[in-house]
């Protein structure tokens, strides 16, 4: 392959060139299962008829695995390629698949990098979406998903798809919903049915303790109970909390229901929801109990309603607000831990410690973070997903219409400019590209190994400074630096009205811990090639110095040691 490096050089001459552009590459699933063929299609139109190469080039990490060549007529009219391949049937596995087209002297005139994934099961890498339009009669179905395909969305939230908090099933359909909100589970069972044709997991919204007024006056005695004997409501009169321990009737009703959905839906497991509080509640007698253990029991219930339906395919997800119980679910039988995150994390730098710690007690589970911000604060985008994907971790922010979450009731949601969602999908492509250096299989590194001349990295400090995050796999130490200089504030929620400044050769000082360099790469999703460029070292003793070219907002240097 002719080089970006080549590239820039070939653009200056433009003008002598054919103007050729690749519009898309278009993937119809979110990611592939092992032994499926990989497809895609590539669309590519020119300012004249020319014939030209188009080059696909599939790469693992730094391994280049294939390179598929052809001969094609391009014109002004846009036309589409379509190419296959045979990926490995190892998982979960990032590829990278660069394409380019170049005239018969080699001059590279269109250029993309994006990225794909072998998976068995969604949460081994959670893109977790959401959708929230059940509206009767609803048929953009296609176009809506076909939105989230260049982020390789692999799961939705189906939220506040149901007929009530207590009874998820509708006695008829249509219906209205508790909000007054005319649904139809036949337009939730066609979005299941259309998310599925694209890999896409389906997963119901449900809530672990909470039922109708009219429910909870039918069966006074289920209800979780304040240390003043009433029950405890959620909202003004809109819900009662009920007691969610493992021996109650409400449990078992709840499980019921978690099977009927499984039972009369293609859902592929349960999501289950909490409010982050009341954190103690009250028997008849007056006797106080505490909920965490009864959630992770809750949970560990669930897994087994969904296997029985679903074997292993099956996910459960339990929402852990403002991070508690973290203790006892984290370990739970779910598949991955999902943290809603409000005050007092506030800052960008508890980020990375909420994932960090939940990856521990989680023994290695995927971490989804749930931060609501406006989409309109892009820089606070940015920063929260390089943040979030460089620990190794997922954000829930896409979904319905293009849209972004911006509000803990997803109907809420904004749609981010179109500035904003190109970056996002180039730091979606970058994470899944690199998982296996970034992604849930690795392991959190200690920081103190990174020392950068000039700024702080402390961890204590929230900004103008340089974050580092090191993450290890097999022979690999990543180091990513996130760019908090000049904000003028660190927390992630409130609007940052400017952008960190373009930092360029910096110069780092790694620790070693014994280990002798075999290479070192560069590489950053804020540049529109997110391909590897060697990276000169210099190791002396215990510390391995480089220069990292720029720092936008998210870089990385990835140090592979010999054996």
């Amino acid at each position: 392959m002719s080089s970006c490096n080549d590239k820039s050089q070939i653009l200056e001459n433009e003008e002598m060139q054919n103007s050729v552009n690749i519009d898309e590459v278009i993937f119809k699933k979110s990611f592939f299962c092992p032994g499926e063929m990989a497809s895609w299609q590539v669309t590519v139109n020119a300012e004249k008829e020319e014939t030209l190469l188009l080059v696909n080039k599939i790469t693992h990490l730094d391994q280049i695995l294939d390179v598929q060549k052809q001969k094609i007529r391009v014109t002004p009219d846009v036309t589409q390629y379509d190419f296959e391949w045979q990926p490995p049937k190892d998982s979960p596995m990032g590829y990278g698949l660069d394409i380019w087209v170049e005239n018969d002297q080699g001059d590279v005139l269109a250029f993309v990098s994006t990225a794909f994934d072998v998976l068995e099961k969604w949460t081994q890498h959670p893109r977790y979406g959401f959708m929230v339009d059940f509206s009767p009669g609803r048929t953009d179905g296609d176009q809506t998903l076909d939105q989230l395909l260049p982020f390789r969305i692999n799961a939705l939230q189906f939220y506040d798809w149901m007929y009530r908090h207590d009874t998820y099933l509708p006695p008829q359909d249509p219906f209205i919903d508790p909000l007054r909100r005319h649904l139809s589970l036949e337009t939730t069972q066609r979005l299941i049915d259309t998310a599925h044709e694209r890999n896409m997991a389906a997963m119901p919204y449900t809530a672990v303790y909470a039922a109708s007024i009219s429910f909870y006056e039918q069966h006074p005695d289920w209800a979780l109970l304040e240390k003043n004997g009433k029950p405890s409501f959620f909202g003004e009169n809109f819900l009662v909390i009920m007691d969610p321990r493992p021996d109650s009737p409400w449990t078992k009703h709840l499980l019921s229901q978690f099977s009927d959905i499984l039972t009369n839906t293609q859902f592929d497991g349960i999501h289950l929801d909490q409010y982050g509080a009341p954190k103690v509640g009250y028997d008849q007698e007056g006797n106080s109990y505490d909920l965490a253990q009864p959630l992770a029991a809750l949970i560990d219930s669930t897994r087994q309603v969904v296997e029985e339906s679903r074997r292993q395919s099956g996910a459960v997800v339990f929402n852990a607000v403002t991070n508690w119980p973290i203790e006892a679910v984290a370990p739970a039988d779910q598949d991955i831990v999902y943290i809603e995150v409000w005050p007092p994390y506030t800052h960008f730098t508890d980020l990375g410690l909420l994932i960090q710690q939940a990856q521990t007690l989680g023994d290695g589970k995927p971490v989804v973070i749930a931060a609501y911000i406006h989409p309109a604060y892009e820089t606070n985008a940015l920063l929260n997903d390089a943040i979030i994907f460089a620990n190794g971790a997922g954000h829930i922010e896409l979904g319905e219409g293009g849209g972004y979450l911006a509000d803990p009731y997803f109907p809420k949601y904004e749609v981010p400019s179109a500035n904003l969602r190109e970056k996002l999908e180039r730091y979606y492509q970058f994470s899944i590209r690199y998982q296996n250096w970034l992604g849930p299989t690795t392991q959190a590194v200690n920081q103190q190994m990174v020392r950068i001349q000039g700024y702080e990295t402390d961890a204590g400090i929230t900004k103008n400074k340089i974050m580092p995050v090191v993450r290890e796999s097999d022979g690999t130490t990543v180091i990513s630096l996130i760019n908090l200089m000049g904000l003028k504030h660190g927390e992630w929620e409130k609007e940052l009205k400017s952008a960190p400044p373009l930092l360029s050769n910096l110069t780092v000082e790694i620790g070693s811990n014994g280990k002798e360099v075999e290479k070192i790469w560069f590489t950053s999703p804020d540049l529109g090639d997110i391909t590897l460029k060697p990276l000169s070292f210099t190791q002396e003793g215990q510390t391995v110095n480089i220069t990292i070219p720029t720092l936008n907002v998210w870089s990385l240097a990835i140090i592979e040691w010999k054996n």
